[in-house]
C-alpha cells in the first residue's frame, strides 16, 4: 500500500493506514476521503528556488511531470537544484526519479518541496544508486502548503566506500512524509542522517529512516532535531538494523525536540535491531520544554521574552544545521530557520 498506488488507481483503500505499524502516526486512509482530480501540466514559468544561485544545474519536476532518470558519471563533480514543485493547478500526482551517482563521483543535490498552490495530494519517489567511493550530499529543504498532503520516499543503495550525508528540514504540511531507506553494504561505506522539523499552527511532520546494514564495518551517525508549537505534530521514526555477519558496525541515533504549547504533540520511536555481536551501537531520544530558568536569565539581562525564546530555540536546532556540508544550502537554512521561529514564538 501507498499514497502512490491510490492516485494511480483511485483506490482510497491503498492508503497507509494507523493499522500499518510504520504510518500510525501519520494516518492517510483516516484522512483522505476523497483524492483531489489530476494535476495538471503547466506553462507557466517557476519562480526561483530557494536554493536558487548555489547549483549548476537544475532540474524541476512541476506537477509530477518532469525528468525520470539522470546519471553522474565516474568521477564527475556536480551540484544540481532538484526542484519539486506543486504549481498553482496541483491536484493528486506521484513521480518517481531514479539518480545513478558513479564510481568516485561527487554529487550535491540541493532538493526542495515547493508548494504554489493548497489541497494537493502528491508523492515523489526518489531511488538512488551509488557505486563504489561515490558521494552524495542531499539537502532537503520542504516547504509545503499547510493544507498539503505529501510523502517523499528515497531509497539509497550504496556500494563500500560510498558516502551519503543527509539533511532534512520540513516546516510540515496537513500530512507530510520525509522516509528514506539506506543499505549500508559495509567495506566503509557511511551515512549521516539528519533533519530539522519546526512545526506550528496545526502543521504534521514525519521524518522516518531505516538503515540496514549487511556488511563489515559501516557506519550510520543520525541527528535529529525537532520544535513544535501550537497543536502541530512530530513524528520521528528512527530503525537501524544490524544484520547477522554485519561486524565492526558503529551506528549512533539522536533525537531531540521542545514541545512548546500543551496541545503540540511529538511522537519517537528509536529503533536498534542487532543481530550481530561485534558492534558500537546507541540510540538516545529526548522530548522536553524551554529551559525556564535560561528564559529567565535571558529576561534578566534586558532581552524581551519573545526574542530570548527564539535565541534559545535557535540555539537548540543550530547543532544539526551546522553539520550541512555545503555552505551556500547551510546559510539558506539557517536563515529560514531563523525567520520561522521569529514568526512563531
Amino acid at each position: 500500500m501507498s499514497l502512490a498506488r491510490a492516485i494511480e488507481t483511485g483506490d482510497l483503500a491503498e492508503l497507509p493506514s494507523r493499522r500499518d505499524e510504520d504510518w500510525r502516526w501519520t494516518d492517510l486512509r483516516g484522512l483522505l476521503r476523497v483524492l483531489p482530480p489530476p494535476s495538471k501540466a503547466t506553462e507557466d514559468a517557476a519562480p526561483a528556488g530557494p536554493f536558487a544561485g548555489l547549483a549548476q544545474t537544475e532540474v524541476l519536476i512541476v506537477n509530477g511531470r518532469g525528468e525520470r532518470r539522470l546519471v553522474i558519471a565516474p568521477g564527475e563533480r556536480r551540484i544540481m537544484a532538484l526542484r519539486i514543485i506543486a504549481a498553482a493547478n496541483a491536484g493528486a500526482h506521484a513521480s518517481r526519479l531514479e539518480i545513478d551517482i558513479g564510481a568516485d563521483a561527487q554529487l550535491t543535490l540541493l532538493e526542495s518541496y515547493e508548494g504554489q498552490s493548497s489541497d494537493y495530494v502528491v508523492e515523489t519517489d526518489l531511488v538512488f544508486e551509488l557505486r563504489k567511493g561515490g558521494a552524495l550530499e542531499r539537502v532537503v529543504l520542504a516547504q509545503d502548503a499547510a493544507s498539503a498532503v505529501s510523502v517523499s520516499r528515497a531509497q539509497v543503495s550504496m556500494s563500500p566506500g560510498s558516502s551519503l550525508w543527509q539533511t532534512v528540514a520540513t516546516f510540515g504540511a496537513k500530512r507530510q512524509r520525509l522516509e528514506t531507506q539506506v543499505r549500508n553494504p559495509g567495506g566503509g561505506a557511511s551515512v549521516r542522517l539528519d533533519g530539522i522539523y519546526l512545526l506550528n499552527g496545526q502543521r504534521h511532520a514525519d521524518i522516518t529512516t531505516i538503515v540496514a546494514h549487511t556488511g563489515v564495518g559501516g557506519v550510520t551517525d543520525q541527528l535529529v532535531k525537532g520544535v513544535v508549537d501550537g497543536q502541530a505534530r512530530g513524528v520521528f521514526q528512527g530503525r537501524i538494523v544490524v544484520s547477522p555477519g554485519a561486524d565492526r558496525t558503529d551506528a549512533r541515533m539522536g533525537h531531540h525536540a521542545l514541545v512548546l504549547s500543551d496541545r503540540a504533540e511529538v511522537d519517537a520511536k528509536p529503533e536498534l535491531e542487532i543481530y550481530a555481536d561485534d558492534v558500537a551501537c546507541t540510540h538516545g531520544n529526548t522530548v522536553g520544554a524551554l529551559d525556564e530558568e535560561a528564559l529567565f536569565y535571558a529576561g534578566s539581562r534586558g532581552i524581551p521574552e519573545r526574542e530570548a525564546r527564539a535565541m534559545l530555540i535557535e540555539a537548540f536546532v543550530v547543532e544539526a544545521i551546522d553539520r550541512i556540508g555545503h555552505e551556500g544550502a547551510r546559510e539558506r537554512i539557517r536563515a529560514l530557520s531563523a525567520e520561522h521561529l521569529k514568526g512563531s514564538s
